[in-house]
């Protein structure tokens, strides 16, 4: 069957027909709908409406704010399901110390209350209520203790009341939060002008782009050889950088559908988050040792031509890396060491070669791992990632 996959980037539109994938760069004085069909009508207009397929992550997501009561359970269960349904979060807030904790000067797209097991009463109370009514949000879903449910409603009407993503065993219910937030996204894409009029030339549902690519995880090895388990794909942007992974790099296995887990560092794009990213830069503490090793000196960092773009996207190879590494305690460290292929896509691959993202890569390995051999690269140079899911291929 002929199908035609359409990706609305931050910064180009991609587009699969048949198995040609071309790439046009995004006019910003047009709307998207309007700069699509000038660049790509001719390709749009042999295709009907039910065969073509279109994923974005142009409209910038959904912010979350999620509430939990624990960092190793409730916390991280929730914003792992937030971030493989493609959602953006701003923030996430230990319930312990919400009353000094700062109030969100932001609108916020989906609150996510979270915490306890349905056995256990009691555990939010009016504090939670009094931080909420200062927040400004749109969305508010509870998937906490259902002992608490009852409570919650009573104070907060509007609140979507889910099961609790945590049984008694511990075990991780996923799908009921991960259907409302996917569904959301499609809500909030309606409500966008930009995007909901892409609507006029298809009739599948528009999803996030985050989400799609986490779907094709399990059949990335069917089209790319060299990727062996355990994997990360690494996909590098203009406004930010996810790291897609193998649930056997981590010591908690979080996921219970398909085995592959998502980060998203917003501050780590290439265009639209550069001067967050040369922040970054600036105060790693490696960063330095690094430019001198690639032959540069730190004023390139504040430079705008392509050598130096060139520069920041080896630089935010390294510190994705380094952020889910031992050297940087964050929300999650992988066992880098285990790592077998490293998959990298997004508009880093039109502008790396092979050789410049292994010496990146034998760079972090040796400096913070003190390993001398790296995993096998693999560079999905056409974008084609988001294109391999089952149920639009068949």
């Amino acid at each position: 069957m002929r199908r035609l996959f359409i990706d609305i980037g931050s910064t180009y539109f991609k587009i699969k027909d048949e198995k040609v994938i071309k790439h046009y760069f995004r006019n910003f004085d047009k709307a998207i709908f309007t700069d699509l069909g000038e660049k790509c009508s001719d390709i749009i207009s042999k295709y009907n409406k039910e065969d073509i397929y279109i994923c974005s992550s142009a409209n910038g997501g959904l912010s979350t704010l999620i509430i939990g009561l624990t960092k190793s359970f409730s916390l991280k269960f929730a914003t792992n399901i937030a971030y493989n349904s493609g959602i953006n979060i701003i923030d996430t807030l230990l319930y312990s110390r919400i009353k000094e904790y700062p109030i969100a000067t932001q609108t916020i797209d989906v609150v996510i209350v979270v915490g306890g097991i349905d056995s256990v009463k009691n555990i939010f109370s009016h504090d939670l209520i009094g931080y909420l009514q200062k927040v400004q949000y749109s969305n508010i879903v509870y998937v906490g203790s259902g002992a608490d449910a009852d409570f919650l409603k009573k104070e907060i009407p509007d609140i979507t009341i889910l099961p609790n993503i945590i049984d008694n065993r511990l075990h991780v219910r996923e799908e009921p939060l991960k259907e409302y937030l996917v569904n959301l996204y499609q809500a909030d894409i309606i409500g966008k002008e930009d995007i909901k009029d892409l609507y006029e030339i298809t009739k599948n549902q528009i999803y996030s782009t985050p989400y799609i690519v986490n779907q094709t995880l399990p059949f990335i090895s069917e089209k790319f050889s060299g990727v062996v388990d355990p994997f990360v794909l690494i996909d590098i942007g203009g406004a930010t950088t996810d790291i897609h992974y193998s649930t056997d790099l981590v010591e908690d296995n979080l996921v219970v559908e398909t085995g592959y887990d998502r980060l998203v560092f917003k501050k780590l794009g290439v265009y639209k988050s550069r001067e967050s990213l040369v922040f970054s830069s600036k105060n790693n503490e490696f960063v330095y040792e690094l430019l001198n090793y690639l032959n540069v000196t730190e004023n390139i960092l504040d430079d705008k031509s392509e050598h130096s773009t060139k520069i920041l996207m080896l630089l935010s190879i390294f510190l994705v890396l380094y952020k889910v590494s031992s050297a940087h305690k964050g929300y999650l460290t992988l066992h880098l060491e285990r790592l077998k292929s490293i998959v990298f896509t997004g508009g880093i691959t039109k502008v790396l070669s092979q050789s410049e993202i292994e010496k990146i890569l034998r760079f972090v390995y040796k400096k913070l791992l003190n390993y001398t051999k790296i995993p096998i690269v693999v560079i999905d140079t056409d974008y084609e990632i988001w294109t391999l899911r089952r149920d639009y291929v068949g």
